[in-house]
């Protein structure tokens, strides 16, 4: 593949992108802690949340075409829907608007994150379209440009144009990096049966609330950025939290049985991802790990279970 051409002085020059096919990996996240406030005048609930993107990848290729059309193959194949209304087109065309390109692509997505299932895996797959469509395209867009773009399709796309580890403020929007010594945090992740809704989620946990149902909402993120810091997975396994599990303990009970079958299988800790249902794991390392998702499989308490470490990079061409 030849390099995308950058113009100089000559702005009138028409900009030239890669010839494709040009391929994108993206990885799912999980959310080692999220704290919900208070839902705001705009309709989002006030986010403090450390996300971390896990080797779990969708991936998405980008030829040229003549118009924008979207195939896909992998989970979810069936349900998704291939319209308007899926994130990678709504993304292709952000970025067509913003840069002034007319919105031409033939775009595949080789899904392996699942539906609803609280990794981020549409909102990855929305990160991707920008990553792959700039290359495709050659508008040149700077990481912090894309990110931009992302704010406006959902709160979780912007980490997945980053990734790593990085904490999320406002409705999960705003990234700050998280630096720290590099390390590998080994997880199972165990995928349900079937999704769960990341809207009924958060009206589940405001029902609580209002109830005095809920268990208090989660302070800082200083004790999980600590831990980070430390490199133990003990602590980190302590530190881990998520205001959303409650409502999604109260949507789908049968989850406290995953929890528990992962921590009696070893586990430092394990914590609902996201609005659920997945479940993830802690372990100490990768031979731990295998062993959890190995009992956790033999179970029948979920689909299946798969081992995953982090942090890894957000989209990139591959």
């Amino acid at each position: 593949m030849t390099e995308a051409w950058r113009p100089d002085d000559d702005e009138d020059r028409p900009r030239r992108g890669l010839p494709g096919p040009v391929k994108v990996r993206v990885p799912a996240k999980v959310n080692l802690h999220l704290g919900v406030g208070p839902l705001r005048p705009d309709g989002f609930h006030e986010l403090n949340t450390v996300y971390q993107a896990i080797s779990i990848h969708d991936e998405l290729t980008a030829r040229r075409g003549d118009t924008l059309t979207l195939t896909m193959e992998g989970e979810g194949t069936g349900e998704l829907a291939l319209d308007e209304s899926n994130l990678v087109i709504r993304a292709a065309r952000a970025l067509a608007e913003h840069t002034g390109m007319p919105a031409h692509a033939r775009l595949h997505l080789r899904k392996q994150i699942p539906l609803a299932g609280g990794l981020a895996g549409g909102s990855a797959d929305a990160a991707a379209a920008l990553v792959a469509c700039d290359a495709l395209w050659g508008t040149e867009l700077s990481r912090d440009e894309l990110a931009g773009i992302a704010a406006g399709l959902g709160s979780d796309v912007p980490f997945l144009v980053y990734g790593g580890t990085a904490l999320g403020t406002g409705h999960g929007e705003t990234i700050s990096p998280i630096l720290a010594r590099p390390v590998t945090w080994h997880w199972v992740v165990a995928i349900a049966d079937s999704g769960l809704s990341t809207p009924a989620a958060y009206r589940e946990l405001d029902r609580l609330r209002a109830e005095y149902a809920a268990p208090p909402p989660l302070r800082s993120a200083d004790a999980l950025l600590a831990a980070l810091r430390g490199r133990d997975p003990a602590r980190l396994g302590r530190a881990l939290g998520n205001d959303l599990q409650a409502a999604a303990l109260t949507l789908r009970p049968a989850l406290a049985e995953t929890l528990k079958a992962g921590e009696a299988a070893g586990a430092l800790a394990g914590i609902v991802s996201g609005s659920g249902p997945t479940c993830v794991f802690l372990a100490t390392d990768a031979t731990q790990a295998e062993g959890i998702a190995t009992e956790l499989r033999a179970s029948g308490l979920c689909r299946t279970a798969r081992t995953a470490y982090g942090p890894v990079p957000g989209a990139r061409v591959c």
